[in-house]
């Protein structure tokens, strides 16, 4: 903690967690003039600071940069922002929203106010907070997803997660890379991997394909415009696979490029299935590459019809562009092995898993995910956001965390008027 930093015994609301998530949330909360304390990790946006690789940008162009009273006012609205813009947009956020921050602050447990005569205990290193209602706003706890498979791999293969990785430069080995996963992280740096002259194998699994732009608009427009962004968790007939969808294969570059594996390809990335087992010093793939890609390319095509169907309803057909859809994938998809003494580096970009070690055991699923509907929790008084598809489809955008903060900022006030009026 810095020296105006003080960690108080009692406030109304604890938020865990300062990143754009927390930030929103604090800032509905002091619109409804409810006292609150954030604590941090590390520093404000810290897995922006410490977790990504240097040449990531957003995927979201700049004009979807915007928080509660906050949105990005630069000359690039079409750009997209570099992670050190990202720390100092929301570090800017944080110093004019004067969010209670408290940073370098390790939350070791949440004990529910059920067990603890109607206040929460947020237990960390500096000491006990109690709190009417308790916020969760730390992600996926940034917890790479690696498969028991990695254990196989022949032990002179480099093996790191996106988070790790910084640069081709710095992967400090020779040899083949073999990035497992095609979905956001994968395809990118499957993309700089091969931009650098490095031989990189793409292991692909189940992935969405979209372009960077359609008919001259970026495919966030699209997706914004038509509503689909705003799709909430209780419109969807199967929440619990939507919120499992893999990430866009997208990129965010100043050359406005798509990724996807027939791009990839055509950059000299032998894109094979999925990573199915290792025999001695062999990789084995899944020979179901063909239909991976086939139902990515009906998916992209339905996507793309939904789209021009809303452009002619809404007549917007003479100011976009003609349909330019991508042409399906015709990748080589037989290939099924691969001699792992080539391989210098394993990225395994096979997303996060949930790790909640200071929550209670009840509140989590038989995976270790928090259990909710719509950011509230099992327990009153207890609310979780910037979780994939928490409120809406966008809940993980800087975009979209901010709607879901207001709806669960009024769900949290209203729990602390019946707790107020249960103790009046």
């Amino acid at each position: 903690m810095g020296p105006d930093q003080y960690l108080p015994n009692r406030t109304t609301v604890a938020i865990i967690g300062a990143g754009q998530a927390g930030l929103a949330m604090s800032r509905h909360l002091s619109q409804r003039s409810i006292d609150h304390v954030l604590i941090e990790r590390g520093d404000v946006a810290n897995s922006w600071r410490t977790e990504r690789w240097d040449s990531l940008r957003l995927l979201t162009p700049n004009w979807m940069t915007r928080l509660p009273d906050h949105r990005y006012e630069g000359d690039d609205p079409d750009g997209y922002m570099t992670a050190a813009e990202v720390v100092d947009f929301l570090s800017d956020y944080r110093s004019r929203i004067e969010a209670p921050v408290v940073d370098r602050t390790a939350v070791i447990a949440v004990e529910p106010a059920s067990e603890r005569g109607g206040w929460h205990h947020v237990v960390t290193d500096a000491g006990t907070v109690e709190a009417r209602a308790v916020v969760v706003a730390t992600g996926a706890c940034s917890t790479p997803k690696v498969p028991a498979i990695a254990g196989e791999l022949p032990s002179g293969i480099r093996q790191l997660a996106p988070i790790h990785y910084r640069n081709p430069d710095a992967l400090g080995v020779d040899g083949r890379i073999l990035v497992v996963g095609a979905s956001a992280s994968g395809a990118q740096l499957a993309d700089e991997l091969a931009r650098a002259g490095r031989d990189v194998t793409l292991a692909t699994g189940d992935h969405v394909r979209l372009p960077r732009d359609y008919r001259g608009m970026d495919i966030h427009w699209w997706m914004t415009t038509t509503g689909l962004l705003d799709e909430r968790w209780d419109e969807v007939p199967d929440i619990a696979k939507a919120r499992r969808a893999p990430s866009l294969q997208l990129v965010g570059s100043p050359e406005r490029r798509s990724v996807d594996l027939e791009t990839l390809h055509g950059n000299g990335v032998q894109v094979v299935g999925r990573l199915a087992g290792v025999s001695g010093s062999t990789g084995l793939f899944s020979g179901s590459l063909a239909n991976q890609v086939a139902t990515a390319d009906l998916r992209l095509g339905r996507l793309l019809d939904s789209f021009d169907a809303y452009a002619t309803l809404a007549g917007l057909d003479a100011e976009l562009a003609a349909p330019d859809r991508p042409a399906p994938t015709s990748i080589p998809t037989d290939t099924t092995t691969l001699d792992l003494g080539s391989v210098g580096a394993v990225i395994w970009a096979t997303g996060f898993r949930p790790n909640y070690p200071w929550l209670p055991d009840g509140l989590l699923d038989r995976k270790g995910a928090i259990r909710h509907d719509g950011g509230v929790m099992t327990e009153p008084g207890l609310y979780v956001l910037g979780l994939p598809f928490t409120r809406r489809r966008k809940s993980t955008f800087l975009d979209g965390v901010a709607a879901d903060a207001a709806d669960l900022s009024a769900h949290l006030a209203d729990h602390l008027d019946t707790v107020a009026a249960m103790a009046a």
